[in-house]
């Protein structure tokens, strides 16, 4: 599954606006540990495709939003629920470590999933 970027242009309304939680890669094609997370992104992407908007947001290219939501290493992973941003994971991180933050969110959205 191909995950979508965003751009400063288009954060407001993909994340900030969207009507079911948003998980956000900030990450930059020269970063190696995002290329590393690169394959746990797309993977978390399809297994919660039903309840999840997934995007990546190069930070490169959208200095803006990085600098808004403070970015200082990537990649940085933000979950974003209702507009509000309800968590930031910072590194490379396992995907079991990002699916049971995720799940510690959606519960508590009450959303049925697979």
């Amino acid at each position: 599954m191909s995950v979508p970027q965003v751009k400063d242009s288009s954060f407001y309304q993909e994340v900030i606006k969207s009507n079911c939680p948003v998980l956000v890669d900030f990450w930059a094609p020269w970063c190696g540990p995002c290329r590393m997370i690169a394959p746990v992104i797309d993977q978390i992407a399809d297994d919660y495709k039903n309840v999840l908007k997934v995007v990546k947001l190069n930070t490169d290219q959208n200095p803006t939003t990085a600098s808004e939501y403070g970015i200082r290493s990537i990649p940085t992973v933000m979950i974003f629920i209702n507009g509000q941003r309800v968590d930031t994971v910072i590194g490379a991180i396992p995907k079991s470590t990002l699916s049971s933050t995720l799940d510690k969110h959606l519960k508590k959205q009450d959303q049925q999933y697979i």
